[in-house]
């Protein structure tokens, strides 16, 4: 079965937008990898983290700052697909 990717955010914060921008750019780059990538308001404030399945891949407060596109989908890729090359966003 192909990975899920769980983005938690905090809609008191307004980051709604936020995740479901991330969200397209991860399915817009790995389409055929993904089962789906799913977006879960959460109970906790200021929380935005990005889960593939259980593994955590990214979590704001211990990473100081979002996640660019480009961060995020290296961190996808060397997860479900390491041998594939992301073009720009490798360099």
């Amino acid at each position: 079965m192909k990975p899920t990717i769980i983005i938690e955010y905090c809609p008191k914060c307004g980051w709604l937008l936020r995740a479901a921008w991330m969200a397209q750019e991860l399915l817009t780059t790995f389409s055929d990898d993904l089962y789906a990538v799913t977006l879960v308001p959460s109970e906790v404030a200021g929380r935005y983290t990005i889960k593939l399945d259980e593994n955590l891949l990214w979590d704001r407060k211990r990473e100081g700052h979002f996640p660019e596109p480009k961060e995020m989908k290296q961190r996808v890729r060397d997860q479900i697909a390491p041998e594939r090359n992301l073009g720009h966003n490798d360099r």
